[in-house]
């Protein structure tokens, strides 16, 4: 068997691994028997069941590691983070549409969808916020959201009817189980504060709030929703890693293909990639040039095939 040590490591197919390699003594033993005219026909017999049990368990084991790079690949955990961008308070509405249409489609699969972090402004809107998704395949139907959205409407307090245009920034972060990326603890700076609640009241009393600060980078990243400091250090630590990792992704991809760019976008975070367009009942994703109707309904997170048509 190949890899045989890899597999002996491995805690899903460890006990695979060590039957196959049973197999292997006892087929030895069997072969021998062979050699003896009275015990070969048996003998020959035997060897045949034990070829096809090691055939079982290398599919078996083929399956496992399969599936765990898959999920490699396509983490079923992700971070998603949506910033406001222009357009002063409209923007920070149009990120809180954009952060309940994700939890509505995530609601909607069955997945786990978690705050993290958010600052709001005085509209109520988010200036920033970002989200812990668990879900078989959230990382893979959600990984080309990357990048700026852009919505067209008359605002609420708009007398004149003016339609008015404003940003929001998506990020999807995905968390691996393996990382390539290891953090220095030493290149880390980290602030303790209280976790705030509605109207700016504490609602903890000690702090528990955690924002950690890479200095090489100066990426900083806050975990708020967790109950204790370490929780909120453990999701911080995540969420950097995850960032850093993408930053040595894209750095690695720069060098390899410099001159070449993906037909659906970079997967850049200042790349627009959508329009939301109220008065005229359309969604644009400007990547494949095409556009789905039903506004309502997409931005109730009805956007199975906005998504599908990246697939």
């Amino acid at each position: 068997m190949e890899n045989q040590e890899k597999y002996k490591n491995n805690p899903k197919t460890t006990y695979l691994a060590a039957e196959y390699e049973q197999l292997s003594k006892e087929e030895e033993r069997v072969f021998e028997m062979t050699k003896d005219k009275e015990m070969k026909e048996l003998a020959e017999e035997e060897l045949q069941n034990i070829k096809e049990r090691k055939n079982e368990i290398m599919k078996e084991i083929e399956k496992i590691t399969f599936i765990e790079e898959e999920e490699e690949k396509f983490p079923n955990q992700l971070i998603l983070e949506i910033r406001a961008g222009a357009g002063g308070d409209e923007a920070s509405l149009f990120a809180q549409n954009i952060a309940l249409m994700y939890e509505k489609y995530a609601e909607k699969n069955g997945w786990r969808f978690k705050l993290v972090n958010k600052s709001e402004n005085a509209a109520r809107g988010y200036k920033e916020a970002s989200f812990e998704i668990r879900g078989r395949d959230c990382y893979k139907k959600f990984r080309y959201e990357t990048g700026v959205h852009r919505i067209q409407r008359i605002p609420t307090t708009e007398k004149l009817g003016r339609v008015h245009t404003s940003t929001a920034s998506v990020a999807i972060l995905p968390i691996r189980e393996k990382t390539k990326f290891k953090i220095d603890m030493a290149d880390i700076e980290m602030e303790f504060s209280r976790s705030g609640g509605a109207g700016g009241q504490n609602v903890n009393k000690v702090e528990t709030a955690v924002r950690l600060i890479h200095k090489p980078t100066g990426i900083d990243v806050r975990s708020t929703s967790e109950r204790s400091q370490q929780k909120n250090r453990e999701k911080a630590l995540q969420i950097l890693q995850a960032k850093l990792e993408i930053i040595k992704n894209e750095e690695e991809a720069k060098k390899l293909s410099s001159d070449r760019k993906e037909q659906i976008g970079t997967g850049n975070r200042s790349e627009k990639i959508r329009t939301y367009n109220i008065l005229q009942d359309r969604v644009t994703d400007h990547r494949l040039k095409k556009s789905w109707h039903n506004i309502g309904s997409i931005l109730g997170g009805n956007i199975d095939d906005i998504l599908a048509a990246f697939e």
